[in-house]
């Protein structure tokens, strides 16, 4: 989640849930019902996955990445998860990117590179003390629940989400098993009409 003036301070560790969801405008007025707070409106995230030549990164679980969203860029490295009652649990180590372009600049010559983008419109919420996302993706629509466990377990039963359909995978890691049902999709999960960067989709 992009981190706005307010928020409190950021935890060390990524606790969430994520839930396919046929109807995000339904979804949203449960949300308004709900009297849910605004975190953001509608916004494009280009993600960019980095490894290193030997790909270690993705054999371990784990995950660099460069994302640019709504005039703010963000470098995260996350831990290899574990997942409890469909909650997955990872380290998570965040910081805001004044220049995206000199970062991606600095990760390739350090021999950074990016094995992997994914695209999605997301519009974010927060109830229950939870951020909530709203991902409209290449690959279908997706609800994610981010908080404390009892937090997203509250959140998920107010919006009437069904906790047994949760994924535990990743975009990254969705994408890649889409893309071995159906060969003829691009390597990188970008929108029809955009470019996508010549990435490889097992990137997890």
């Amino acid at each position: 989640m992009i981190p706005r003036q307010g928020d409190p301070p950021r935890r060390r560790e990524e606790i969430e849930v994520k839930i396919p969801c046929e109807d995000l405008g339904a979804m949203r007025e449960k949300l308004r019902g709900l009297r849910s707070t605004p975190r953001a409106p509608v916004h494009f995230e280009s993600n960019d996955l980095y490894d290193d030549p030997e790909g270690r990164l993705r054999v371990s679980g784990r995950v660099l990445r460069l994302r640019r969203a709504a005039e703010t860029a963000l470098l995260t490295y996350k831990g290899a998860a574990s997942f409890t009652g469909g909650v997955k649990v990872r380290e998570e180590r965040e910081t805001r990117v004044s220049d995206p372009e000199e970062m991606e600049a600095i990760l390739v010559a350090l021999g950074w590179k990016r094995r992997f983008r994914y695209e999605k419109r997301r519009e974010e919420w927060t109830l229950e003390g939870c951020a909530v996302a709203l991902d409209e993706t290449p690959i279908g629509n997706f609800v994610e629940v981010e908080g404390d466990p009892r937090g997203i377990r509250r959140a998920v039963i107010a919006l009437g989400l069904d906790p047994a359909k949760a994924v535990p995978y990743s975009y990254a890691r969705l994408y890649a098993e889409r893309r071995k049902q159906d060969t003829s999709l691009p390597a990188d999960m970008v929108f029809s009409g955009r470019k996508a960067g010549g990435g490889r989709g097992e990137v997890s």
